[in-house]
């Protein structure tokens, strides 16, 4: 366990080097740009690992969890419970986030250091890691492109269709199959199955919130498409 500690503050301190650098060579573009730099390479790459885990590496979540971590799953825990605790710290020294990404974040710390220190399950941490992860960039991306003066219009509009058509795949259709057999396997602990419920619940929150906005996106683009016809 101690081990297992001192390489998640190597990891923590990897990240916070990573930003601190992006901060000396990138410092015009102000702290918030450079932290999701920093989200966004941790997205992407984490992403990429996961997958590997999942489609090649192996088990597969859905039908072998509750099973012992493998090293690359260890790793991979490792170094994104680094990324979650050094963003945890930015999200609330600066206040940019709201209750519901802390409870995200919280959760999110929770459950890794549970499948850590239990040994077991890594490969369900591995995949919520990537269902959670994979509509990450697109959120950065967005942000982005409003920084840049370039989110109105039709690459904008791209990138909202393809984050909410991704989150309602992964995060809700995909991810209540994966909690399905999560609960119905008799491999995974209690605390494990109760982990993976909030954190589909907390799934469901950020699916009200972004049904709303597309909602409302949906009905200004409506608008303004019948303001043109009417002209």
């Amino acid at each position: 366990m101690t081990s297992l500690i001192l390489e998640v503050c190597a990891s923590l301190i990897g990240w916070i080097a990573v930003y601190t650098m992006l901060c000396y060579l990138n410092g015009h573009r102000g702290y918030e740009w450079n932290c999701r730099l920093v989200t966004l390479f941790h997205g992407i790459l984490v992403v990429c690992v996961t997958a590997y885990i999942g489609y090649v590496d192996g088990p597969w979540p859905f039908t072998h969890p509750g099973t012992e971590n493998t090293p690359l799953q260890i790793t991979v825990l490792i170094l994104s419970l680094g990324y979650f605790i050094f963003d945890m710290g930015w999200c609330v020294y600066f206040g940019t986030e709201g209750a519901v990404m802390l409870a995200h974040h919280t959760l999110s710390m929770l459950g890794m250091v549970l499948v850590l220190w239990l040994g077991e399950s890594g490969i369900e941490g591995c995949a919520v890691l990537f269902g959670s992860e994979i509509t990450n960039p697109l959120l950065q991306v967005r942000w982005f492109l409003r920084q840049l003066g370039r989110y109105e219009g039709l690459l904008g509009d791209a990138v909202d269709m393809l984050f909410v058509t991704l989150f309602l795949a992964m995060r809700i259709l995909l991810g209540g199959y994966m909690l399905y057999c999560e609960l119905i396997s008799p491999r995974p602990i209690p605390v494990v199955k109760a982990g993976g419920v909030a954190m589909y619940i907390l799934s469901w929150v950020f699916m009200a919130d972004i049904a709303r906005f597309a909602y409302r996106k949906a009905s200004t683009r409506y608008r303004c498409w019948l303001e043109r016809h009417k002209l």
